[in-house]
């Protein structure tokens, strides 16, 4: 039996409830990459039961306290659970769009599943999560029915952390030739194979929708636009207008045809620009906007970026503030993980005060409640999106 045996401060942390075990808690191992490993504390006791890496800084990762070795059924079980939970959320529509599984905060380690209308997109991020590809595959199959496909997204940067190298492939069943979301009203084409994360920003789900009730009767500045449904859905609920700024010119036209396909895209604008410049040469214009999104990509991987992450957002949106009319609103968003949301609005406060306006934080939510977050591990609780009010 594979077992890692870890020091005091390591068993404290097991018994404190946090799941991961980092390498310099671990006195022992008799374990191969990828292992389902026994946790010893330093007198032998069983602690639980975790996936084992032998390169990552995270040495393992608790997912049961059970007292027998988990076996195949169990991850079925994981992932029947966690279908349930999106099933009474209301979030499990089969021509809609869903994170299903969203690894360690379901006790799935590194394992992530996305749902598109019938295609399920796997992306694993850790040793251990490797060799449970094939299982969840077929457990997928017989919970919910033969998919239209099963893709590999195992391509984020952690892997190298991990010592695996990226692997893009379709598992099961075949692609269409366009992938189409269906979302309360919303329709909008998902590119699983080249688009970031899954294909897709899940994740902003509920903040699109709330971005837009503010921008009913008013003119919109979408930043970092990506696939541009903070705007479509803007213009959906009565922008009057919205502007659509990314750097990407695959991302802009993906927009253009989601405006198209939604009916709005005589309200919508688009322009290829570097955003962070600009928005500073736009701030000397006189046009105003009653709400601005800024949703970079994360300025911050890790702790060591976080100095410069911070003077990034400050300067982000110190410039959007500038653009944001009287009585408007600025919905600004991170999904930096090293950036705690107490920093983030600390780092907001900062701007308000150089900009020199009242600015009022009306709400500050997180991601969409289809990303768990564990309240034991609270690093699962990644994306902060800030509501402010502008005088």
């Amino acid at each position: 039996m594979s077992k890692v045996r870890v020091s005091g401060r390591g068993r404290r942390r097991v018994e404190g409830g946090h799941p991961w075990i980092f390498a310099d808690d671990v006195v022992s191992t008799e374990a191969e990459p990828g292992d389902v490993v026994a946790i010893e504390s330093p007198d032998g006791r069983r602690l639980g039961w975790g996936l084992y890496s032998s390169e990552s800084k995270i040495r393992v990762r608790l997912f049961s306290r059970a007292d027998e070795r988990p076996d195949a059924a169990h991850w079925k079980s994981q992932l029947a659970r966690a279908i349930a939970a999106r099933r009474r959320m209301g979030l499990f529509d089969p021509r809609g769009a869903c994170r299903l599984l969203a690894g360690d905060a379901d006790l799935v380690p590194g394992l992530v599943i996305d749902h598109y209308a019938g295609v399920y997109v796997f992306q694993s991020g850790s040793q251990g999560s490797d060799r449970l590809v094939p299982v969840f595959a077929e457990a997928i199959a017989e919970l919910v029915g033969e998919p239209v496909a099963i893709v590999d997204r195992s391509d984020a940067s952690v892997r190298r952390l991990e010592g695996l190298e990226k692997r893009v492939e379709v598992l099961r069943g075949s692609l269409p030739a366009s992938l189409e979301v269906h979302e309360e009203g919303l329709v909008y084409e998902v590119d699983v194979i080249h688009g970031h994360k899954t294909g897709h920003y899940l994740d902003q789900r509920v903040n699109r929708m709330r971005a837009a009730r503010l921008a009913r009767g008013r003119a919109m500045l979408d930043a970092f636009c990506y696939d541009g449904l903070f705007a479509v859905r803007a213009a959906l609920e009565g922008a009057t207008s919205v502007l659509c700024l990314d750097q990407a010119e695959a991302a802009l036209e993906r927009a253009r045809r989601n405006a198209e396909r939604n009916g709005v895209l005589s309200k919508l604008s688009f322009e290829r620009v570097d955003v962070m410049r600009d928005l500073r040469s736009r701030a000397d214009l006189d046009g105003r906007f009653g709400v601005v999104v800024v949703d970079p990509p994360a300025f911050a991987r890790n702790k060591a970026e976080l100095e410069g992450a911070e003077r990034g957002y400050r300067e982000l949106n110190l410039r959007a503030l500038r653009l944001v009319e009287p009585g408007g609103h600025l919905v600004s968003a991170s999904c930096s993980h090293a950036m705690k949301s107490e920093h983030f609005l600390a780092v907001l406060s900062h701007a308000a005060h150089l900009s020199g306006r009242a600015v009022y934080l009306e709400e500050l939510l997180g991601a969409s409640p289809d990303h768990s977050a564990l309240l034991v591990l609270p690093e699962s609780s990644y994306l902060k999106c800030a509501f402010l009010r502008v005088e």
